[in-house]
């Protein structure tokens, strides 16, 4: 493993009873990257991301996260591991009771022990970060269009300045303008910060301008891992119906199969 590995999975297989998830898988992320997994429904997207932040256990293999491994540290070091990532969950999963401003100020509240003043500065920071007009502070997340309530999740989710980045389907919902104006402003604050990021998605549109690298799981596998050019060559039968239907032929033009 090499320093700039974040995320190292090494013959991991996931089984709940009979049935079987993940089957011998082997992933790197490395520094700097936004690796995008894609992957049919029921392929264990969701499941593989949890056990990489270590909020599930593989039923074998190993993870290691920043060089550590996951199954052999204590509660205080994984959590100090976790405090190092930011989440951006499918739909926003904003607070519903809490204002904008109670909702990014939470994990600042829960895990930084600073003044009242500094977190007030520091969530009007993130705002204005993600693209927001801090007078939508006293807002509720019921008062905010499909694109804001990403924004404000995402705002959460940098409040710690997280070296990684987990982001759930985060143009799903959103009308395609809406859609390409946030993975736009991704790109801004991936120069600007440098995290490395792992999306789940199956928006070729965000594969083709976002990701730097491709993880496709089908058949209980990685089947294709690597730039979008190298996953669109790779042949798997799962890829080609990705890759070679009418619009991956439109996003990906020549590089589909």
């Amino acid at each position: 493993m090499t320093a700039d590995t974040v995320i190292a999975m090494e013959h991991v297989s996931t089984r709940f009873g009979d049935h079987t998830v993940h089957e011998d898988i082997d992933l790197r992320v490395v520094r700097g990257e936004i690796l995008g997994l894609v992957g049919g429904s029921g392929s264990g997207k969701t499941t593989l991301v949890r056990e990489m932040i270590g909020l599930d256990q593989p039923s074998a293999g190993h993870v290691s996260l920043f060089g550590e491994p996951l199954d052999r540290i204590d509660a205080e070091a994984l959590a100090a591991l976790r405090n190092r990532c930011g989440v951006l969950f499918q739909g926003g999963a904003l607070f519903s009771a809490l204002t904008v401003f109670e909702n990014v100020a939470f994990p600042l509240q829960e895990y930084r022990v600073i003044e009242h003043a500094l977190i007030r500065d520091l969530v009007y920071m993130k705002l204005r970060q993600v693209g927001l007009d801090p007078g939508v502070a006293t807002r509720l997340p019921a008062e905010l269009s499909g694109g804001m309530v990403k924004r404000v999740a995402l705002a959460r989710a940098l409040a710690l300045e997280p070296e990684l980045l987990f982001l759930d389907e985060p143009t799903s919902g959103l009308d395609p303008v809406t859609a390409q104006a946030f993975v736009h402003h991704l790109q801004g604050l991936h120069r600007e910060l440098r995290f490395t990021a792992v999306v789940i998605t199956h928006d070729l549109d965000l594969m083709h301008d976002l990701c730097t690298a491709l993880a496709i799981l089908a058949d209980h596998r990685i089947v294709a891992q690597g730039t979008p050019a190298e996953v669109a060559a790779s042949g798997h039968p799962f890829v080609t119906a990705m890759f070679s239907g009418e619009r991956g032929r439109r996003v990906f033009g020549a590089m589909a199969p």
